[in-house]
């Protein structure tokens, strides 16, 4: 027998976890299916940071900010410790070059309201006084924050049973169809379902589903490696990344100068302390890889980058390591929207790394456009019509 709903969601890492939240909180009746497990995708082995600095000027900035004001009070809200922490941040710069790219976009960020700005060398050191001697710069904010994208998950997934969601784990999509107004979903088990929204939260998975639809989604898994140190006191309080691999976005020209075993990887340096006092290492962004093994090569090009920013590292025993594919889109920007010629069909994916920074309000948009709600932001840059203009 068909079962009924408002929307189902597919999809069962922290977007849909997210999204399938805000919409019962808002009175929906939901459906979530997930093809294997929670979090078995990219939001189960990826790092801990929702770092501002490195979204792009415009409405991914502005998404984040907000995001994070809704990380604030999640804890409270889902009534379990998320591990929610804001440490600050800083970016590395350890050339002229990379100076001269980073300044003209820290003032855009702060014209967006970041609270961010560069700092010299010696405040580094003051920061950070086991970081090289190399690193000539850095910008700094405040704002930057973490948590546990495990509990997180938790919180949404607790909740969202609470107020009825109907779960389905380990089930497959074999049919997704539109008759007389509603959406048909088939699976490869339990009852079909009806809804009148469909929201595609699928990860790197989220172009399999479009096609069921008969819609060409640009989304391709982009595999991310990280390390994982034995627990040590810390280097200092302020997470981490390289201004080489922010530079290289808004440069491409200069990936030229990159080897070819950089180039594919795609190696940006990030570096955060867990709660319990692990580190983080990454990470890799190898594009269209549907594999979630780790290398050799890769793990040790990764410690080696954190060795040569904090040399103290070299006696610290790395304890595992893992991979998740995470969901990229062809111009690098998140799809957030309604399918026009698809009426009732959304699309929350292609998140690449930004995922766990943009899941409280990737969910809460989603509950906004079914209960026909002002965004309060400017779409357009993560609509899927900009697929679509041809």
């Amino acid at each position: 027998m068909k079962k009924t709903f408002d929307v189902v969601v597919i999809g069962g890492g922290i977007i849909g976890l997210s999204s399938a939240y805000y919409l019962l909180s808002s009175g929906k009746k939901v459906a979530l299916i997930e093809k294997n497990h929670i979090g078995s995708g990219a939001s189960g082995a990826c790092d801990d940071m929702i770092l501002l600095q490195s979204k792009k000027p415009g409405v991914l900035l502005e998404m984040a900010m907000e995001s994070l004001n809704l990380y604030r009070n999640l804890s409270q809200e889902l009534k379990i410790d998320i591990e929610f922490e804001t440490r600050g941040g800083m970016i590395f710069i350890e050339n002229q070059q990379q100076l001269e790219v980073m300044e003209p976009y820290v003032k855009k960020q702060r014209s967006y309201g970041l609270d961010v700005h560069l700092i010299e060398k010696r405040d580094v050191k003051k920061r950070h006084p086991f970081a090289t001697d190399a690193v000539i710069a850095s910008t700094y904010s405040d704002k930057d924050s973490q948590v546990n994208p495990l509990k997180v998950m938790r919180g949404f997934l607790g909740r969202s049973l609470a107020m009825g969601l109907e779960l389905r784990k380990q089930t497959r999509i074999t049919e997704l169809s539109k008759k007389n107004g509603c959406w048909n979903i088939e699976c490869d088990q339990g009852s079909p379902l009806e809804s009148q929204y469909v929201v595609n939260a699928a990860g790197a998975w989220a172009a399999d589903i479009g096609k069921l639809v008969g819609i060409d989604i640009p989304i391709v898994p982009q595999k991310g490696q990280i390390v994982v140190t034995e627990k040590i006191p810390t280097l200092g309080q302020e997470n981490i990344w390289s201004a080489e691999y922010i530079v290289s976005k808004l440069l491409p020209e200069l990936m030229n100068t990159w080897d070819e075993l950089t180039r594919k990887l795609g190696l940006g340096f990030a570096f955060s302390q867990t709660h319990e006092g692990n580190y983080l290492i990454g990470s890799t962004r190898e594009l269209g890889i549907f594999d979630k093994r780790t290398d050799f090569v890769a793990l040790n090009i990764l410690v080696k980058q954190a060795v040569k920013f904090f040399p103290i590292l070299k006696n610290i025993n790395v304890i595992r390591c893992f991979a998740g594919l995470r969901p990229a889109v062809s111009d690098g920007t998140a799809i957030i929207s309604e399918v026009a010629d698809r009426k009732g069909f959304y699309i929350a994916a292609g998140h690449g790394g930004d995922g766990i920074a943009l899941a409280p309000i990737t969910g809460k948009l989603i509950a906004k456009f079914i209960n026909g709600e002002e965004a309060g932001f400017n779409m357009n840059e993560v609509s899927f019509q900009r697929f679509q203009k041809n």
